[in-house]
């Protein structure tokens, strides 16, 4: 919902040297609340860019179907939670099972969030999962910045 978001993103693309097809952004659904309609807009005018935008934390919140209906989303990532509970729950497999089905069926490629066991894993790739990311295979690294002297860590991730 903010003002510049369109120019902040042509700004980081130019500055970058990304190509736009690089880029992915992620939006949950609360951005919509506020101002559906002005959401929609800036979401066209940011993929026209040739940017993908995905659905994140799909399935909390504020989930909706008309959210999916309303933009082309060119990914959707199951939130983590279902993924963590997915060993004891029957309902977080369903969910998972459910939304991957969705995905096929709107042929819009689906990441699993919160990847942290083999059992899980497993899962996945039984459900026809193809894309998931998590602990399993790698933490978070600390990169460093272009303006950072060596030795010195950046704070920024």
């Amino acid at each position: 919902m903010h003002v510049d978001l369109i120019q902040a993103v042509t700004s980081a693309l130019l500055e970058s040297g990304l190509p736009a097809s690089r880029l992915e952004l992620e939006i949950t659904e609360t951005a919509f609340i506020a101002d559906k309609v002005r959401a929609l807009h800036v979401l066209r005018q940011i993929k026209a860019l040739g940017v993908s935008i995905a659905i994140d934390d799909f399935g909390t919140g504020y989930s909706s179907l008309d959210t999916l209906n309303s933009f082309p989303f060119d990914k959707i990532k199951i939130d983590k939670s279902f993924l963590l509970e997915s060993e004891t729950s029957h309902q977080a497999r369903a969910i998972i099972r459910a939304v991957l089905a969705l995905g096929r069926s709107l042929e819009v490629p689906v990441l699993a969030e919160g990847l942290e066991s083999e059992e899980q894993l497993r899962l996945l790739r039984s459900e026809g999962c193809d894309e998931a990311q998590g602990y399993l295979w790698g933490r978070p690294v600390r990169l460093p910045l272009p303006d950072d002297k060596p030795g010195q860590e950046s704070e920024a991730a």
